[in-house]
C-alpha cells in the first residue's frame, strides 16, 4: 500500500477526495498544515487521520521551518507526498528528505504558472484551461531567496482540461477545475504511483501506464452542444444534443432537417434515428428498418426500397405507428407514399428526390432528415455513461460469412435458409437481448426483445408472427438467437410456431441437448461461434 502525506494550507479538497477515493489503494497516512486553523484538520480528524501542525515561526528561514516539517513527519511511514493548496514554495531540504512530492496547479502548464492562475487564465481570454498534476522541485536558491523561474516548473506527470465559458468569473472557474479537473488528475497520477507506473528522473517523468491505443489508459471526449432538446426521455428530464465534429461517419446528429418549419428533434426521436440509421448501415442491398423504442418493428431488404419498406413494415404495422423509419437509398416518390400512408416520427436517409420531399412535407409533424452518402464506418468505438464514470468498447460490427457458419445437426440449411441466416443475423444485431428474430427471405416476420428468458423471447416472437404480421408467418422461416440458448426448450417453442432453421452461437453446456431437440424436429441449425448481445 502506498501511504500518502497530505501537505495543505486550507481546506485540503483534493486531499479529502483522495482519501474517499483511495486511487491504486493508496491511503493517505498523515495531513500536515502550517496553520492551525486551517479546516483541512478538523476534517482529517474527523475521518480518523492523523494530522500535523507546524506554523512558521518569526523570523524563522524558509529551511529552518522546512527542517521542522521533515521531523514532523518523520514517525510517519510516507511513500508519496501530495501538496494542495500548501503556500509554501518547497526547497531542497524538504525535497531531499522526503519522498517523491506532487502539487496540483489551477492551470494547463507551463502557461499561467504561480499565484491567481484563474485570473491569468481570464485575462488571457483563452478557451480552454484545466490543471496539471507535476513533481515539486526546487525553486529556492542558496540564499533563501525563490526563483520565480523555477516555481510550478517541475516535470509534469498528467494534465485534464475543461473549457473556459464566456460568462466565467474566477470563482467559477476555481470550482469547475477543482471538481472537473483535478478530482479527475490528481487521483489518477496517485493511482499511477501507487502502481509503480511513474518513472521519475532527472530527465523528466516517464508514466508506463500512460498508453495510447483504441482502449487507451485515459478516455477524453469533447463534443460541442448543438441544441437543447425539449425535453429528455421523459418530460420531467432536461436534455440537450452535443455534436462531435470528428465524426465523418453518416449521422443522424450531423444529419440536415430539411422540413425545417416542423418541430425539432426530441432525446427520443434521436436515439431512435440512430438506432435506425445504425441498421440500414449493415446492407448494401436497398434496405428499410422501423424502430420503436431503439428496437426494430420490421427491417428488409429487397430489389428495390419501396418492396424493402413494404416488406419491413407489414411485420408490424402495428407497433410501428409512430416509429422511426431509416432507407438506406435516397428515397423515391413509391417509397414516400407508402411511409405517409401511416403516422411517422422520422424518417432518414442518404438523401429525397424532390417527389419524395413533396410528400413528405405535407405529412405533420415528420421530422425528414437528410444524412448525406452512407460511405464507409469510421466510429470504430462506444460509449454508455454510468454514474461515476463510462463503459467503453469496440462497436458490433462482425456479421458473419456462409464460411463463418457450422452446421450442427443432421439436416443441413438450403442456400435459401443460409441467405435468410446471414440477412438475420445483421437485424438482430440491433435487438435488445435477450433477443429472437424469426425472418423469412430477406424480411422480418416477428421479434421478440427484451427480454429475461430467452424462451420467452422466442414465444414472443411466435406470437407476434402470428399476430401482428401482415401476409406472412413463422411457417418454414428462419430463428436467429443473439446468444446461445441454455436448454431445448427455446428449440422445441420455435418447432410449434413452425420454424424449420436456428443461426445461435452455441456455446452452452446443453449444446448436445439442443441439436438434439433440433434434429428430433428436423430443423437445420448453424453456429456462428459469436454472440451479439445488446443491453442500452
Amino acid at each position: 500500500m502506498t501511504h500518502v502525506a497530505g501537505l495543505a494550507s486550507n481546506r485540503g479538497r483534493n486531499l479529502l477526495h483522495i482519501d474517499d477515493r483511495r486511487p491504486g489503494g493508496a491511503d493517505l497516512a498523515v495531513v500536515l498544515s502550517n496553520h492551525a486553523d486551517a479546516p483541512v484538520l478538523d476534517a482529517a480528524e474527523a475521518r480518523g487521520i492523523p494530522t500535523e501542525v507546524v506554523e512558521v515561526r518569526d523570523g524563522e528561514s524558509r529551511r529552518d521551518h522546512e527542517r521542522r516539517v521533515v521531523d514532523a513527519l518523520a514517525d510517519y511511514d510516507v511513500d508519496l507526498v501530495c501538496l494542495d493548496g500548501y503556500m509554501r514554495i518547497l526547497s531542497d531540504v524538504f525535497l531531499d528528505a522526503m519522498p517523491t512530492t506532487l502539487n496540483v496547479h489551477p492551470s494547463l502548464l507551463p502557461s499561467f504558472p504561480g499565484a491567481d492562475a484563474h485570473e491569468q487564465v481570464l485575462d488571457a481570454d483563452v478557451a480552454v484551461t484545466g490543471c496539471t498534476v507535476h513533481v515539486v522541485t526546487n525553486a529556492v536558491a542558496e540564499d533563501g531567496s525563490v526563483r520565480e523561474a523555477d516555481i510550478d516548473a517541475g516535470p509534469i506527470v498528467t494534465q485534464e482540461s475543461v473549457p473556459v465559458f464566456a460568462d466565467d468569473d474566477a470563482s467559477d472557474l476555481k470550482e469547475r477545475v477543482l471538481h472537473d479537473a483535478e478530482f479527475q488528475a490528481y487521483p489518477r497520477a496517485v493511482r499511477w504511483f501507487a502502481e509503480d507506473a511513474v518513472d521519475v528522473a532527472d530527465e523528466g517523468v516517464t508514466v508506463d501506464a500512460d498508453e495510447s491505443g483504441d482502449l487507451p489508459s485515459r478516455y477524453a471526449a469533447s463534443a460541442d452542444r448543438s441544441d437543447v432538446l425539449r425535453y429528455g426521455e421523459n418530460p420531467h428530464q432536461d436534455a440537450a444534443v452535443y455534436r462531435d465534429d470528428t465524426c465523418e461517419e453518416a449521422s443522424v446528429v450531423h444529419a440536415d432537417q430539411l422540413n425545417e418549419g416542423a418541430k425539432s428533434l426530441s432525446y427520443n426521436n434521436y436515439n431512435d434515428a440512430d438506432a435506425a440509421l445504425n441498421l440500414v448501415k449493415e446492407f448494401d442491398d436497398p434496405a428499410a428498418a422501423v424502430i420503436k423504442h431503439t428496437n426494430p418493428a420490421g427491417a428488409a431488404t429487397a430489389d428495390s426500397l419501396a418492396d424493402a419498406y413494404a416488406d419491413a413494415l407489414s411485420t408490424d404495422a402495428k407497433s410501428a405507428f409512430g416509429g422511426v423509419v431509416a432507407l438506406n437509398r435516397e428515397c423515391d416518390a413509391a417509397t414516400a407514399e407508402l411511409v405517409t400512408d401511416s403516422f411517422k416520427e422520422v424518417i432518414v436517409a442518404p438523401g429525397y428526390t424532390d417527389d419524395a420531399l413533396d410528400a413528405f412535407f405535407e405529412a405533420d409533424n415528420l421530422r425528414v432528415l437528410d444524412v448525406g452518402e452512407l460511405d464507409a464506418v469510421t466510429e470504430t468505438m462506444t460509449e454508455k455513461p454510468l454514474v461515476g464514470g463510462r463503459l467503453v468498447q469496440e462497436r458490433d460490427l462482425w456479421a458473419p460469412t456462409g464460411e463463418d457458419l457450422e452446421v450442427v445437426t443432421e439436416r443441413e440449411p438450403t442456400d435459401e435458409e443460409l441467405e435468410t441466416m446471414l440477412f438475420a443475423w445483421r437485424v438482430l444485431k440491433h435487438v435488445k437481448s435477450n433477443g429472437i428474430l424469426f425472418a423469412d427471405g430477406t424480411e422480418t416476420v416477428g421479434l421478440g426483445v427484451g427480454q429475461v428468458s430467452r424462451v420467452d423471447a422466442v414465444e414472443l416472437a411466435a406470437k407476434k408472427s402470428e399476430r401482428d404480421a401482415d401476409g406472412k408467418d413463422a411457417d418454414g422461416a428462419v430463428m436467429a438467437s443473439d446468444a446461445f440458448f441454455p436448454f431445448p426448450d427455446g428449440v422445441e417453442a420455435a418447432a410449434d410456431a413452425g420454424i424449420d432453421a436456428v443461426v445461435q452461437p452455441g456455446g452452452s453446456v446443453n449444446d448436445d441437448d439442443v441439436i438434439a431437440a433440433a434434429d428430433e424436429h428436423d430443423i437445420a441449425m448453424v453456429f456462428t461461434g459469436h454472440r451479439t448481445f445488446r443491453h442500452d
